[in-house]
């Protein structure tokens, strides 16, 4: 966009995304980096983000659903591209024929790619992925022999190529955790197994966001980076993003909408759960949950406007909340900041999450498509 939106909007800083990719990239500098643009780029916009992230290095993007990796295409983007989220029936000839590489956790999955590929006429790259202690998506151990031997021979007849293996950690955002190193030695075993039968993956990868910055014997050959390629913290326990060395692209920010003074013993949006004990002046935001502002964060929500930190009054609303200012010197058409980077003392992505009993990945992500993304430093 060329004008800044008067309502609201999220400011999407692209020159963060590539410094995030290189801070990275840093951190695993044997292993290739995979940008996860997954959920428009985790509400960032998957488009641009993936092509910073390209620009700074990173040479696979990942994404959850395959209309997510064929978007991704249709925009011109040439990288590899994984897809790992499939359900019976999905478009795997489209994704063959585009290139895609796909994810294959079990037999109806090999068989349905292998039927894509028989259609399109030409060889699916497919990636296998083992559960090794997760429980979601993956294949486990106990079926992994019967996999591979199937994807072998698929690979054999020219219908798929295996470029490979993988799998996901479940607590790599807690430090010490024992399940880490018990699916180290799982993806380890299923790993050596699949060679040992002739797969022979051009990547082999487990590392996360919170295991790229912690763990380095996790890298392997690849790396998949999430919320830490848009600057967020994996979780408070690792570290702010300034002491990981990342920088929050988003900020969302609006327009104050009306001002105006009122009585004490005043109710303040639905319910009423917040009176004012005082004559005061409220502060009309024009963002609400329809926008991806967090209901559970009602009365506790921070936003700076006036240069000082406010919290929400009352409910949060569909399009709009309260602040009371008090007497401070704020007039409709005066911005508030509802989470960026800090620099201005403005609140963060974490803040909001503490104040919504969540983590910071759903307050980025959350934010709704009727709020446009405006792009610096593209």
């Amino acid at each position: 966009m060329n004008e800044t939106p008067t309502r609201a909007y999220a400011e999407i800083d692209l020159a963060a995304v590539r410094s995030n990719v290189r801070v990275l990239r840093e951190r695993a500098p044997r292993a290739a980096l995979m940008a996860v643009v997954k959920s428009d780029g985790y509400g960032h916009g998957a488009v641009p983000c993936a092509r910073a992230a390209l620009e700074a290095g990173a040479t696979w993007l990942g994404t959850a659903t395959p209309e997510e990796a064929l978007a991704l295409r249709a925009a011109g983007i040439e990288a590899r591209i994984l897809c790992w989220l499939w359900t019976p029936g999905g478009p795997w000839r489209e994704a063959v024929e585009a290139d895609v590489d796909v994810a294959v956790s079990g037999m109806w999955a090999l068989e349905e790619v292998r039927e894509a590929a028989r259609a399109a006429g030409r060889t699916a790259r497919i990636q296998l992925k083992a559960d090794t202690g997760l429980g979601r998506n993956g294949c486990q151990p106990a079926d992994w022999a019967e996999l591979v031997g199937a994807a072998v021979a698929a690979q054999a007849e020219g219908t798929v190529d295996v470029t490979g293996v993988w799998s996901h950690l479940a607590c790599a955002d807690e430090p010490g955790h024992p399940s880490i190193a018990l699916q180290l030695a799982a993806f380890r075993d299923m790993l050596a197994y699949a060679e040992k039968e002739g797969v022979e993956p051009e990547v082999r990868h487990i590392a996360n966001s919170p295991a790229t910055l912690t763990l380095p014997e996790t890298h392997f050959d690849l790396v998949r980076c999430g919320i830490a390629v848009y600057g967020v913290s994996p979780a408070p326990e690792l570290g702010t993003p300034a002491q990981l060395g990342l920088r929050p692209a988003m900020s969302l920010k609006a327009s104050v909408a009306l001002v105006k003074s009122v009585p004490a013993g005043h109710g303040v949006s639905y319910g009423h759960h917040y009176v004012t004990d005082r004559e005061t002046r409220l502060a009309l935001i024009p963002t609400g949950y329809a926008d991806g502002v967090p209901r559970h964060a009602s009365g506790s929500g921070p936003v700076l406007v006036g240069g000082e930190i406010r919290r929400v009054a009352g409910r949060v609303a569909m399009d709009q909340f309260v602040v009371d200012i008090g007497d401070a010197d704020v007039a409709a058409g005066d911005p508030a900041i509802l989470f960026g980077p800090g620099d201005l003392g403005e609140p963060t992505a974490e803040d909001w999450a503490q104040a919504a009993h969540t983590i910071a990945y759903e307050i980025v992500t959350r934010i709704g498509g009727r709020v446009p993304r405006v792009y610096r430093n593209g």
